[in-house]
């Protein structure tokens, strides 16, 4: 049995395990990463974010010295980009003396992200180049959602609904099935009610994990919808608290929002976990 060191954090309540992993040596596969995140049986969070350097990670085709945001979901499953994650890694790398920079640089699997400690509190990310694609649809169970496919580093279907109950109504739950022409990896769906210009509200089924009570990159996919292709601000909300998208003249985004780092320990990883 091994012992792993580990902290917990969460932004706006989407939850993660935090792995230091400096030397690069952790065998992170699925079922450790499932066990992880169980939140009876294991530490419980939304995903697991594991802090290593890019050279230990192959392809990464950054600056081998970056810190790296080797972020999976609950089930196991990788994926590109989380921009809750990213703020919360970035508290940690601050918190920890692994950078003593108030912006820095952070390497992920959807490409080189900034982010930049707020002397609010909260953490400021850019998101990269937001695209939006065709319209598209997708079911779950009985319903079917309408929607935009957004591009965010990982892939989203925002669907704008009627109403604030139509939102609060929806039964979100896994298998959502989409398009696979367009989604060939899957995808995460957003409901959406737009409560005033500059102001939306939303809930979010994420792939891979189910229901969470935030999304970063998913509150950016709706903000673009929301907002249109040009500069401009939108408050998202969402179960787990508010955030604050806004894009530039040359259509890059930023993420603001708090960041916590809540505890810090370690945890057993039984024998036997492939």
């Amino acid at each position: 049995m091994e012992t792993w060191s580990f902290a917990k954090g969460h932004g706006t309540r989407n939850d993660f395990v935090i792995l230091p992993d400096l030397d690069g040596t952790l065998e992170l596969t699925p079922a450790r990463v499932a066990y992880l995140c169980d939140r009876r049986s294991g530490v419980g969070a939304d995903g697991v974010l594991r802090v290593v350097k890019a050279v230990a990670v192959e392809g990464s085709g950054v600056d081998p010295d970056l810190w790296f945001m080797d972020y999976r979901n609950a089930d196991g499953s990788i994926a590109e980009m989380c921009g809750n994650g990213l703020r919360v890694f970035a508290r940690y790398l601050a918190e920890e003396g692994l950078t003593d920079e108030p912006e820095m640089s952070i390497a992920t699997r959807a490409g080189l992200r900034w982010a930049r400690l707020c002397d609010d509190g909260r953490v400021t990310v850019g998101m990269g180049k937001v695209a939006t694609g065709p319209r598209t649809s997708g079911r779950l169970g009985a319903v079917t959602y309408d929607g935009v496919a957004v591009d965010v580093g990982n892939p989203h279907l925002v669907s704008l609904l009627a109403t604030a109950e139509d939102v609060e109504r929806a039964e979100l739950r896994e298998p959502f099935t989409a398009d696979a022409d367009v989604f060939p990896s899957g995808v995460n769906l957003e409901v959406v009610h737009v409560l005033e210009p500059g102001h939306a509200m939303m809930r979010v089924l994420e792939r891979g994990v189910g229901e969470t009570e935030s999304c970063g990159t998913g509150a950016v996919a709706v903000a673009r919808v929301v907002n249109g292709e040009g500069p401009g601000t939108v408050q998202v909300d969402l179960p787990g608290g508010s955030v604050e998208v806004s894009f530039g003249e040359d259509g890059s985004a930023t993420l603001t929002g708090p960041a916590v780092i809540l505890a810090r320990g370690d945890v057993l990883i039984p024998d036997g976990l492939a």
